[in-house]
């Protein structure tokens, strides 16, 4: 549904985006994720061809952004940056306003849209009434109203509560169940692209470090949180027993092991082996955990002079 191909942008001579490729398929929700300077919201500016690329491409539905911008746009309803609004207008004035800049108003379609959001009761409120989360309900409101094949999103949880966040998860899940409807977004939420995402991309200092299914990627292994007195000699045992299995540890608190590994026999082991246990209890790698893990295998560590 979405090929980004080798996007290359730099601003000032400073680079933003170098190479950076990924593709999202069809009905999938996928995360891009990255700190603040990444690149994730240069690379939504440039599918929306509100950016231009030094080079490197973008199609939606095999329709390429620069060979025909309107109609590779036409599938695509967006939140970019921060959502401008008319605060003096209500937010149906807002809507009808901001449908008439790609087409006819829809007043059918926009009823229904409104009533899916969950704004039909403050519609006609001015907009400078609204909380934030109202605000972001419209913002949503307008992004769906071309009926479009693709959403993307820039960071569209950001300043929510537990239960805007909690909401807008269910509501984006629930366009892909009853629709198909294929998402593409960024956040700083780890835990909640965990709970939307089926793959990710990372992108560290304009490049693309990793891109991924996140199922296969947090379930690897089985992993367990122990808390023990561990010194030199005891370490070597925890490392030997894991090693036995083709597990690891984190050199702290953590253990992962294959799958059909029993961990009643780690257990035994590191008992038998004399290792002093406080606790053992289940704790499986996050994908904050693997975005730590990435950041840092990618993480340039300055010389000293």
């Amino acid at each position: 549904m979405l090929v980004i191909d080798n996007l290359w942008k730099n601003f000032n001579g400073v680079p933003a985006l170098q190479g950076v490729s990924f593709a999202v398929e069809k009905g999938q929700i996928y995360g891009l994720l990255g700190h603040n300077g990444a690149g994730k919201s240069t690379t939504l500016g440039i599918i929306l061809g509100m950016v231009a690329a030094q080079s490197g491409d973008v199609s939606i539905d095999g329709i390429s952004i620069t060979k025909d911008r309107s109609r590779a746009l036409s599938k695509v309803g967006a939140i970019f940056e921060a959502p401008s609004f008319y605060d003096y207008l209500s937010g149906w004035q807002n809507l009808k306003i901001l449908m008439s800049y790609s087409g006819p108003f829809d007043e059918k379609l926009a009823r229904e849209v409104v009533e899916r959001v969950d704004l039909t009761k403050r519609i006609d409120s001015k907009v400078r009434t609204y909380s934030h989360g109202m605000r972001q309900r419209l913002a949503l409101a307008q992004a769906l109203l071309p009926e479009p094949e693709i959403l993307l999103l820039d960071e569209p949880t950001d300043g929510l509560d537990p239960e805007g966040i909690k909401w807008f998860r269910d509501f984006i899940l629930g366009l892909r169940a009853e629709r198909g409807m294929t998402v593409l977004f960024n956040s700083h939420l780890l835990g909640e692209v965990e709970q939307m995402c089926d793959r990710i991309a990372i992108l560290q200092g304009g490049k693309r470090v990793f891109e991924g299914p996140i199922k296969g990627l947090v379930e690897e292994q089985q992993g367990y949180e122990i808390s023990a007195e561990l010194n030199s000699d005891l370490t070597k045992i925890v490392d030997q027993v894991l090693a036995s299995v083709g597990g690891n540890w984190d050199g702290a608190s953590r253990i992962f092991m294959p799958h059909d590994v029993d961990p009643v026999t780690i257990l035994r082991s590191l008992v038998q082996a004399g290792v002093p246990l406080r606790s053992f209890a289940r704790k499986d790698r996050s994908l904050e955990d693997l975005y730590m893990e990435i950041k840092q295998q990618h993480t340039t560590i300055p010389r000293s002079a």
